[in-house]
């Protein structure tokens, strides 16, 4: 009678005790992407967005989802995520941006970690992009390994404004899971968005006294091209393939471009 009671209690005792984990997500008129990315943080014990002062429904959405939200003025890429990290309950925090998702498959392999025992202090994880609503499997868009869940007591995001990265101290391990992410609702949109990062790159390099040469902005999209598209076969991924890695050397381009263009403002004051 009392069999299966011990039994369960055993599989209970013998199964890992990982950590809680607080998923935190930052956001900015995100109202298309923000409900699917939440839906797939639901294994997580708290999921906190970060908005930056949305003028659509996204704050409601993620209220009505069941998400804690804060509002905080834009402090850059880098700060406006680690300030979200810092408001998570627990240490372990899982970062993913309105646009993308996790996979089932991910979501089980977090699920089996065992951080009481492990000594990691953060994972990372192959990003796969999607595009002109093709997954990619190679050239810049696959694996495109991120690194998103880290102990914040021995991990944190860069300052930088635009492609900020998670600095760890202490041992990186990886996982095979997949995060999706959806970067584009149309050409349109996309190429906006990569109108800004550029524009920010090009502030970045310029406030740190980068030098760069004119040939720069041919050479650049040049190798990327080669890299990419040949070399990690991004031809395999058809036309949507194409256009991706095309506008990933447009814009390698344009933050050199505007680069040159800010050095020349300054050389003529």
């Amino acid at each position: 009678m009392h069999a299966p009671i011990a039994m369960m209690q055993k599989l209970a005792m013998s199964a890992p005790k990982r950590s809680s984990i607080s998923a935190v997500v930052i956001s900015l008129n995100e109202s298309v992407n923000i409900g699917r990315c939440l839906a797939s943080l639901s294994f997580c014990d708290d999921i906190m967005l970060v908005d930056s002062g949305s003028t659509d429904n996204t704050v409601a959405l993620a209220e009505a989802a069941g998400a804690r939200v804060i509002t905080q003025d834009w402090l850059g890429f880098g700060r406006q995520k680690q300030f979200a990290v810092d408001q998570a309950k627990h240490n372990w925090v899982l970062c993913i941006d309105a646009d993308e998702v996790v996979s089932a498959a991910l979501q089980t392999e977090i699920q089996k970690l065992d951080f009481a025992t492990d000594k990691t202090a953060a994972y990372r994880f192959p990003r796969r992009n999607h595009f002109l609503g093709k997954a990619l499997n190679y050239g810049e868009g696959y694996p495109d390994l991120s690194l998103r869940l880290f102990n914040r007591r021995q991990a944190y995001w860069s300052d930088d404004t635009v492609h900020e990265t998670v600095v760890a101290d202490g041992p990186v391990s990886s996982l095979r899971g997949d995060l999706l992410h959806f970067s584009e609702d149309s050409i349109a949109s996309y190429l906006e968005k990569q109108a800004v990062y550029t524009d920010l790159q090009a502030e970045a390099l310029f406030a740190r006294g980068k030098m760069v040469a004119p040939w720069k902005c041919f050479t650049s999209p040049l190798i990327r091209f080669i890299k990419f598209y040949i070399f990690r076969r991004g031809f395999l991924d058809g036309l949507p393939g194409f256009i991706h890695i095309s506008i990933g050397c447009f814009t390698g381009f344009c933050k050199y471009a505007k680069l040159i263009e800010l050095q020349r403002h300054r050389d003529q004051q």
